[in-house]
């Protein structure tokens, strides 16, 4: 999921003023490319996870692994500006959506029993690779340019991550002759069957919200913080704060979603997310960038546990790719929207101000109907 990095908006958020600057690109213009890179990048979740069901993660792993090594080298000495739109665009499709598929499914294909605790200290690595990465290529950004970057995740790409998968990975418990840990689905839905009920929606469309606000800030949060009179280091320190605080959020999730139902999780997950939402346009102290940068990460840190383990949690393991890729569809179309949103908001009415109090109701009346939501329980077959 680290390797992602390339791939999302947060990654490409840490080369945008560089890059902008480096090809002489107006913002709403950029945001735009990012929007189209997005949505076709989004094709790729729901194939990918066809691909896994069929010929499992090893192979689909290692195959994804060199695209976006590739793809990102060929991005780090390119200049041309239709040519670069072309390479986020599969940074998107290989990165964002496909390798981020490829990783959640895997957990969910090899834990059931434990499957909580298996997500909790996944996404808690998760946490820890991005709480190094950002500030580690933030750094080689300010000091080498965002192609020198480039050119070093490319090569992590290409010699670390594709050789370890095609190593290390392997499909199920059951492809080596390991029994999973704990029950099993004696019906595990099909896509259709998911799709058919209200959980899928409320919980797709809640961390596709999610998706949206994080994408939309994490592109221009240095523009953001500007608005509000911060400087950059700013912007890198209240990265780091969100990391540490969405690690905080992935102990407690991982802890609550064992304890307590998962819709009243993702509920309060979206109470913190529309308070950070109300507060954003009022920081004026470093302290408030702090205590908004915290909140938002605990909010995100809830999210993604609720993420990762909702969908196999609920609808079985047998179709979790297509399960999964689909879920993952609605996050990444609604991230494709999240900086076109905030870019034009910006255009058209010379602040943030307004988008963030619009979607502050809208993450309330995502909490409202998550709390009520009625979750899939399936039954099971014992071991």
């Amino acid at each position: 999921m680290v390797g992602t990095l390339p791939g999302r908006t947060q990654g490409l958020g840490l080369i945008t003023e560089p890059l902008l600057r480096d090809l002489q690109i107006d913002r709403v213009h950029f945001a735009r490319i990012n929007l189209w890179a997005t949505l076709i990048g989004a094709l790729f979740t729901v194939g990918v996870g066809r691909l896994i069901d069929r010929f499992g993660s090893r192979i689909v792993l290692t195959v994804v692994a060199a695209a976006l090594a590739f793809v990102v080298l060929g991005m780090s000495v390119t200049r041309d500006v239709a040519v670069i739109a072309i390479l986020i665009t599969l940074t998107r499709g290989f990165g964002q959506s496909a390798l981020s598929v490829v990783s959640i499914t895997m957990v969910g294909q090899w834990f059931v029993r434990r499957l909580n605790l298996a997500m909790a200290v996944y996404t808690i690595a998760l946490s820890i690779g991005f709480m190094i990465a950002f500030p580690l290529i933030g750094e080689i950004v300010l000091s080498k340019g965002w192609r020198t970057a480039w050119w070093i995740i490319g090569l992590a790409l290409l010699l670390g991550l594709a050789p370890l998968a095609l190593l290390l990975v392997r499909r199920s418990p059951e492809s080596v002759s390991i029994d999973p840990d704990g029950d099993q689905l004696a019906t595990d839905y099909t896509l259709s069957q998911a799709l058919s009920t209200p959980s899928f929606w409320v919980f797709g469309i809640a961390s596709a919200i999610y998706g949206l606000i994080a994408s939309g800030i994490a592109l221009f949060n240095e523009s953001i913080l500007a608005e509000r009179r911060f400087d950059a280091s700013t912007y890198y320190r209240s990265l780091i704060i969100v990391a540490l605080t969405s690690l905080v959020g992935n102990f407690l999730g991982g802890w609550i979603a064992s304890k307590w139902k998962m819709n009243r999780l993702l509920a309060v997950a979206m109470v913190l997310l529309a308070g950070s939402l109300a507060a954003l346009p009022h920081v004026s102290t470093q302290l408030h960038v702090a205590i908004y940068a915290a909140v938002m990460g605990l909010a995100g840190g809830f999210v993604i546990v609720i993420f990762f383990t909702f969908w196999s949690a609920a609808y079985g393991r047998k179709h979790l790719g297509k399960i999964q890729g689909s879920a993952q569809a609605l996050t990444v179309i609604a991230s494709a929207l999240g900086p076109l949103v905030l870019a034009e908001t910006l255009s058209r009415t010379g602040s943030y101000a307004s988008i963030f109090y619009l979607l502050t109701v809208v993450v309330l009346v995502l909490a409202l109907l998550a709390w009520f939501v009625k979750v899939p329980v399936a039954s099971k077959l014992a071991t």
